[in-house]
């Protein structure tokens, strides 16, 4: 029981951190190539 309270809870937050980050990044990198697309059309 104790290992489940020591590592459950970690891998949990992890995997919830992972997902919200995901989207995140995702828009960041849509971000940067439309910047390029921007500066190669200048």
């Amino acid at each position: 029981m104790s290992l489940i309270g020591n590592f459950g809870f970690p891998v949990a937050v992890s995997i919830y951190l992972l997902v919200r980050l995901e989207g995140k990044l995702e828009t960041l990198t849509e971000s940067i190539h439309s910047l390029s697309e921007a500066l190669l059309r200048r």
